[in-house]
């Protein structure tokens, strides 16, 4: 099983252009993804697999200095990409052609999620490893109570940040929204019983099997993806399965993604 990492790191970001370059305690966002990536691809146990490989896809000048900088494989890509995930397609079509080779998983890291835990990469492959038929990985977060309260404000001052994921028994997504789903019912009972919350954040990464990467790109946008803004559920809406990963993370990471300026002070708290 041949296995492609892409970094999707795009400089024209509307809400915060050259995003990937902005630096958190000293050190840019892109670097600590790739940090984030070469610590999971170190701790994977590779039988089974083949090399994995690591690249950033950009369409920006600046941003592929910098990788040479950091020595990560960057790929140059359109300026016309809708989507992350065109953006990662046009790269690893790129890799393979160059590598004379096929990739049978790919995973897109996003660029701006500086906090990914390494696990969460290491989790997708492994899943699909043990089920090569899998259409799509991706990792979510079970929230603790202090968490989900957490998220709560954030969204008060910054809507559209943080995607929750409604799952079934097996772990597949049924749903995923912007909106904090479920709503919670005798919500002073269930804090009770757990420290944790039945709410479940989405971690904003996938991985993709080859052929179904390619067809999600060749889809038109899904009504629902368009109001609330997440390609994933184009893959809903067309029938196509979301197979979650849980993760166990620290408190807070899982909503340490960098959506605007502000959220720069937020991540050097974290760090601090």
């Amino acid at each position: 099983m041949r296995t492609a990492i892409i970094i999707p790191a795009r400089y024209a970001s509307t809400r915060f252009p050259g995003k990937p370059l902005a630096k958190i305690a000293g050190q840019t966002m892109l670097s600590r993804v790739v940090d984030v990536a070469r610590t999971a691809i170190d701790e994977l146990d590779l039988e089974g697999l083949d090399d994995v490989t690591l690249a950033v896809a950009t369409e920006n000048g600046e941003i592929a200095a910098h990788c040479l900088e950091i020595g990560v494989d960057c790929i140059l890509t359109s300026k016309t990409c809708a989507t992350g995930s065109d953006r990662v397609l046009e790269a690893v079509d790129r890799l393979a052609k160059d590598l004379k080779t096929h990739f049978d998983f790919v995973i897109g890291l996003q660029g701006d999620a500086p906090f990914t835990p390494p696990e969460a990469v290491r989790k997708m492959i492994e899943a699909f490893q043990g089920n090569p038929g899998l259409d799509v990985v991706t990792p979510i977060v079970r929230l603790r109570w202090r968490e989900l309260d957490a998220l709560r404000e954030q969204k008060k001052i910054t809507p559209f940040s943080g995607t929750t994921a409604v799952i079934d028994t097996d772990g597949k997504a049924l749903w995923f929204s912007k909106n904090i789903l479920p709503a919670l019912r005798k919500e002073e009972d269930l804090r009770k019983e757990s420290d944790f919350s039945p709410v479940y954040q989405h971690v904003g990464l996938y991985g993709f099997r080859t052929d179904i990467l390619k067809k999600f790109v060749s889809l038109p946008q899904g009504r629902y993806e368009q109001l609330e803004g997440l390609e994933q559920l184009r893959l809903l809406e067309n029938g196509l399965s979301i197979q979650t990963v849980t993760l166990e993370v620290e408190a807070g990471l899982a909503q340490a993604g960098i959506d605007s300026p502000e959220d720069i002070a937020r991540a050097e708290k974290l760090l601090a």
